[in-house]
């Protein structure tokens, strides 16, 4: 069995064609197809259902790919790791970003990275807090900028923390509480709002504050795309509450305090148990240049 051949299988598994697999591995069709098959005749079982319209994993095929994606990994971080060793690194970087960044000048840290390892293939996606914490855990992922309640803190990863704040009402300049200098939770309690999905993180900061102050509330809208919360705020259609770094100066909106607003606190994260190298360089970079502790 060859890690080329595991390659392989999971492009196929990935694209659910053989020829765009191949595309993707910068290999020819037939070199691939013939791979798949040695390896199938190896281990003694198809690890595909093949017609000349539609591929799909067997039972096989799905039980072989967790362990064929762990050893590919693996032989890729072995690489790594011994070239870390002569102070060049290689491999790749994965890393997690909420919608809602403020702590961090997340392209300035990725820019300063890349300069510094321009081999590392880097890999961004934007998601929910605890599916990257999930992420992190399972070695999917490196690294992660999380946002989280006040009150609670990541578990069974590293973390450290990035900013503390609270959040602002954010409210179209022509509502009727857009004159106020502060307000209180209990002053919104009839209004309709835009927030994240229920049950995510980064609606949980907000509930858990109407929750300790007793005051309900009706969350009219769900997104998870702050530029889309924000227009419909800037319709009259909802108030939101998030970061006043996260609303622009130009669109019509009015960023309110809030004596008992939500609070939130911004972390980067990492595997506690085995940080590739990759990971540690780029953590290094955030201490260095944006105060992470």
């Amino acid at each position: 069995m060859e890690l080329q051949q595991l390659r392989y299988v999971l492009a196929v598994a990935e694209h659910k064609n053989f020829t765009r697999a191949a595309q993707s591995c910068h290999v020819v069709q037939s070199a691939l197809s013939h791979q798949i098959k040695v390896l199938e005749h190896e281990i003694g079982t198809q690890l595909f259902a093949r017609t000349s319209r539609k591929v799909e994993l067997t039972e096989a095929g799905v039980a072989f790919l967790p362990s064929a994606r762990a050893s590919l990994e693996a032989a890729e971080r072995a690489v790594s790791e011994a070239l870390a060793t002569t102070g060049e690194i290689r491999g790749k970087l994965s890393v997690g970003i909420i919608p809602t960044v403020t702590g961090i000048d997340l392209a300035a840290a990725l820019g300063e990275f890349h300069r510094d390892n321009p081999v590392v293939h880097v890999s961004l996606s934007t998601g929910d807090s605890n599916a990257f914490i999930e992420s992190i855990r399972a070695g999917s992922m490196d690294v992660a900028v999380l946002g989280l309640p006040g009150s609670t803190a990541p578990k069974q990863v590293a973390s450290r923390i990035l900013a503390r704040e609270r959040l602002v009402a954010v409210l179209d300049a022509g509502h009727r509480l857009a004159e106020h200098q502060r307000l209180g939770l209990v002053d919104l309690s009839d209004e309709l709002f835009v927030d994240f999905p229920a049950d995510s993180p980064g609606r949980a900061q907000s509930d858990i504050a109407f929750d300790s102050v007793g005051v309900s509330r009706h969350v009219a809208f769900e997104a998870t795309n702050v530029d889309l919360m924000l227009d419909l705020t800037a319709q009259g259609l909802a108030i939101a509450l998030m970061s006043e770094a996260l609303v622009p100066a130009n669109r019509g909106l009015v960023a309110i305090p809030l004596s008992d607003g939500p609070s939130r606190t911004e972390y980067l994260a990492w595997s506690e148990f085995n940080p590739s190298p990759a990971a540690l360089a780029f953590i290094a970079i955030l201490e260095k240049n944006f105060k992470v502790r």
